[in-house]
């Protein structure tokens, strides 16, 4: 019997099971294939807009992906450095191979953790005695069996997963894996009603059949740039200087491997000939293809068709290690027939001798709809069993990891008898994603965006320690040293605002006094510029200057959108009694009934995110609640 019993190691299950052992649960966590924890099958990168805002807060809040980012990333960029800080976000590439042999690393090294290699195929209750927890058996594909107080689901695409390459369909997880197929039965048998989606990968072809002077060279960050907030650069120098091609030094420390470059090339009009003439061989016209894939992330075949006009797209070669000649083309996603994919690369001047390693795929596999997860990611048809990842809908690895962690912390809260973690849309990108997934209907795999978020200039990527490390301190995720470093530092800064708000002088070429931070609220002005004059704190870190420069820079809007935010949070802060039959209550339209009744939100703040719901809606289920109360 174990205390928390996780199922999948990608990247949700990695964290989910780390959380849990960390707050001192028994925990189990299952792989179909040890060799393959925390595998990235797609594109080995990390981070992005609002991609990169979530492995932060993972990382504020006690998670691990940021810190196994930052040992083996082999190339990183700072995004949008031209716009807000808002929307700034670090994108790293990764080495495929020994991100997941450091994250094993990791896992094997956990106290409170055990790793077990089997396939599961049946979860079923314990019990039924009426306890909030009665327990959970999962058997393996070898009939063994381990009961768990509590089991977190991470399956990835492996539900049922059918992979498709032209005509050719066979079951798997991912290429090379098995697919889960009995286990999505099971979660049927529980009652669980299951939806289809599907989500795809490029080929990826041989660095030396590459003709790199016909590209375009993007290389990483010359100035350091970490995802972990207790990276420390000194000891972790990746910023050397980029060769001019892709080399793969061998036996070399990793921390003084240089960053390889990405190479820019671009599609042309004998690419968009190859893929037309072969639309009647693509799965995706062809019928084959049934579930949903994601509309931002389009294969090169929907691209071609939708985007007609368009005489070239952009696709990007990027190295998938240090040691391997693996390129990975983003932009390339396919399940047209290998023959195809092959001349469509070849068609592109720096890739006419291209030879391909692996060819590119789609994938089909079952989901859990939103409507029966709760915001601690619990089912809410069978106590003690959550989901995190790929099996509620959404894509991408940061948004596994963050769901994992999220999971992992709420089940071992729910083993304690703890309430649950429930981050707010103006806490986290964490609680912008997680309410999404459980008030929203999923018409393809959701995947987080800046624009999603309504604070955003509050949830910067920047500050995430300061938003979130005090709550991973007390689930026990966060050391005291590391917590009284943030608490300091916040300290610090609003010292030093309130400083530069006292402190005037006469700037150059100027006539008048100004404060020190009126004076930093100009555009061309940044708080280098109050060092150079003298008027800054040499003393003061130079996370905390960035954080007192867009502070002062940016008060105004913050608070509005704090103002916002107070009046918001009433509505979050109204319960709504879980037995409540919306559809008996007089005067809420019929169509509200239905949409609150299937996806029963815990407060008058999820309801009013509900698609189909109103204001007017809001307004009436108000007043029921007021009378309700007053009663």
């Amino acid at each position: 019997m174990y205390d928390v019993i996780v199922i999948g190691a990608g990247h949700a299950g990695c964290e989910a099971a780390l959380a849990a052992a960390r707050m001192g649960c028994q925990t189990l966590l299952f792989s179909m294939n040890l060799e393959n924890i925390a595998l990235m099958p797609c594109n080995p990168s990390i981070g992005g807009p609002a991609k990169g805002h979530l492995v932060r807060e993972i990382d504020a809040l006690g998670g691990e992906m940021g810190k196994v980012t930052d040992q083996t990333f082999i190339q990183i960029r700072m995004l949008n450095t031209g716009k807000g800080p808002a929307v700034q976000a670090p994108r790293a590439q990764s080495d495929k191979r020994l991100y997941s042999s450091c994250m094993k690393y990791v896992l094997e090294r956990q106290t409170n953790l055990d790793l077990k290699q089997a396939l599961i195929e049946e979860i079923d209750i314990i019990n039924t005695d009426g306890v909030s927890l009665p327990g959970l058996r999962v058997k393996t594909h070898l009939g063994q069996v381990y009961e768990g107080r509590t089991v977190i689901l991470t399956t990835g695409t492996s539900l049922a997963g059918r992979i498709i390459v032209g005509d050719t369909t066979y079951q798997g997880g991912r290429s090379g894996e098995q697919a889960a197929v009995r286990l999505s039965e099971s979660l049927k048998k529980l009652g669980i009603n299951l939806g289809r989606l599907k989500t795809g990968t490029p080929p990826r072809i041989d660095a030396r059949t590459i003709d790199f002077t016909k590209t375009i060279l993007q290389p990483g960050s010359d100035a350091p740039i970490y995802f972990s907030f207790t990276t420390n650069g000194a000891q972790n120098p990746h910023f050397l200087s980029a060769p001019a091609n892709p080399v793969y030094p061998r036996g070399a420390p990793i921390q003084w491997r240089p960053q390889l470059p990405c190479y820019l090339v671009y599609t042309n009009h004998r690419t968009h000939e190859v893929i037309r003439a072969n639309l009647h061989r693509a799965p995706l016209f062809t019928g084959v293809i049934k579930g949903i894939g994601p509309r931002y992330c389009p294969s090169i075949e929907d691209k071609i068709v939708k985007f007609a006009q368009k005489e070239a797209h952009a696709l990007f070669l990027e190295p998938e290690g240090w040691e391997t000649t693996e390129v990975y083309v983003q932009g390339a996603n396919t399940s047209l027939p290998e023959d195809v994919q092959l001349a469509m690369l070849r068609s592109i001047p720096a890739l006419e001798k291209v030879e391909m390693i692996r060819v590119g795929y789609a994938i089909e596999y079952d989901f859990v709809p939103p409507s029966q997860t709760k915001a601690s990611l619990e089912s809410k048809i069978v106590p003690g069993l959550f989901f995190a990842g790929q099996i509620n809908g959404t894509t991408g690895y940061e948004e596994a990891a963050g769901q994992g962690l999220i999971a992992g912390i709420n089940a071992a809260n729910a083993v304690k008898g703890k309430p649950s973690l429930v981050l707010r849309r103006d806490q986290a990108y964490l609680g912008v994603m997680i309410d999404d997934l459980v008030t929203r209907e999923l018409s393809e795999p959701y995947r987080l965006f800046t624009s999603r978020a309504e604070f955003r200039l509050l949830l910067r990527q920047d500050n995430a320690d300061l938003r979130l490390t005090h709550i991973g301190h007390e689930l026990g995720l966060i050391d005291k040293e590391r917590f009284e470093a943030v608490k300091a530092k916040r300290e610090a800064i609003a010292k030093e605002i309130k400083r530069l708000n006292k402190t005037h002088f006469v700037p150059p070429n100027d006539e008048r006094s100004t404060s020190g931070a009126a004076f930093l609220r100009r555009p061309e002005t940044r708080y280098e510029t109050l060092l150079s004059l003298g008027i800054g704190s040499p003393e003061l870190g130079k996370e905390a200057q960035d954080q007192v420069e867009i502070e002062v820079k940016y008060q105004g809007y913050i608070e509005m959108q704090s103002k916002e935010i107070d009046r918001i949070r009433r509505l979050e802060e109204w319960r709504i009694p879980s037995d409540i039959d919306f559809s008996s209550l007089t005067g809420l339209r019929t169509e509200a009934g239905q949409k609150l009744n299937k996806f029963h939100p815990a407060t008058l703040g999820q309801a009013s995110r509900i698609g189909g719901v109103t204001p007017a809606d809001i307004a009436v289920l108000l007043v029921h609640m007021e009378k309700a109360r007053r009663l």
